[in-house]
C-alpha cells in the first residue's frame, strides 16, 4: 500500500516545515492578494463592497465588524474574527497558521501578526523552509498602535497591549501588557473602570 504524498499546504497548516514556493500555495496567495487588491483601491464610500471581500477572503466573521484599508494578508481563510471586530490602518496578518480573534478587539493602526517563522540557519532558510504556529487572541483586547505579535502566540480575554509591543511569549487574561519584549505589568481591576467613569462625569 502507498503511502500517501504529504502536500506543502498540509505541512503548513499542522505546523510542519514547508516551501512557501510550492505552486498550490503560490495560487492561494495570488487569489488573496486579488481580493486584497480590490478591498484596498475601492472609494472610501463602499464600505458594503469592502465588507463583503473580507467575507470572501476570511475563514470566518461575524455580522459586525469593519477592517480600515489598507490591509495585507497572505491567504485569508486561516483568519477567524469576532463580533464587533475593528481594526484601524496599515493591519498586516501572515496568516499561515490559523489566527483567531475573539469578539470586541480592537487593533490600532501598523499592527502585524505574524504566524510565520524562518530556520534561523541559513542553509534551510536559503532552501525557502518556513514554518507557522497559530496566534490566538481572545475577548475585549485592545492592541496598540505598530504592535507585533509573533508566531505561537496567545493573549488571553481583557488584556491591553501598549504601543509599540514586540509579543514573544503568551499573555494572561485581564492583564495590561507592554514592552519589547513585551511583559505583564499590571492586572487590569475595577478601579481602572471607576477611573474613566469619574473622569467622564466630570467632564474630564
Amino acid at each position: 500500500m502507498e503511502s500517501k504524498v504529504i502536500t506543502e499546504k498540509e505541512k503548513m497548516l499542522a505546523g510542519k516545515a514547508y516551501q512557501a514556493s510550492d505552486a498550490e500555495l503560490s495560487k492561494e496567495r495570488l487569489k488573496a492578494r486579488e481580493i486584497v487588491f480590490e478591498f484596498n483601491n475601492l472609494a472610501p464610500k463602499f464600505i458594503k463592497q469592502r465588507k463583503e471581500l473580507l467575507k470572501r477572503l476570511f475563514g470566518k466573521t461575524e455580522k459586525m465588524f469593519y477592517v480600515e484599508p489598507p490591509f495585507r494578508c497572505d491567504y485569508g481563510y486561516n483568519i477567524e474574527i469576532g463580533h464587533n471586530f475593528y481594526a484601524n490602518f496599515n493591519l498586516v496578518i501572515l496568516d499561515c497558521a490559523k489566527v483567531s480573534i475573539g469578539n470586541n478587539v480592537f487593533i490600532a493602526p501598523n499592527v502585524a501578526i505574524y504566524t510565520a517563522g524562518h530556520p534561523i540557519h541559513p542553509h534551510l532558510r536559503n532552501q525557502e523552509y518556513e514554518w507557522a504556529q497559530p496566534i490566538t487572541i481572545g475577548d475585549n483586547v485592545w492592541i496598540g498602535g505598530n504592535v507585533v505579535i509573533n508566531a505561537g502566540i496567545k493573549i488571553g480575554n481583557n488584556v491591553v497591549i501598549g504601543s509599540g509591543s514586540v509579543v514573544t511569549k503568551d499573555i494572561p487574561d485581564n492583564t495590561l501588557a507592554v514592552g519589547n519584549p513585551c511583559k505583564v505589568i499590571r492586572e487590569i481591576t475595577e478601579e481602572d473602570k471607576d477611573f474613566y467613569y469619574k473622569n467622564i462625569r466630570l467632564g474630564v
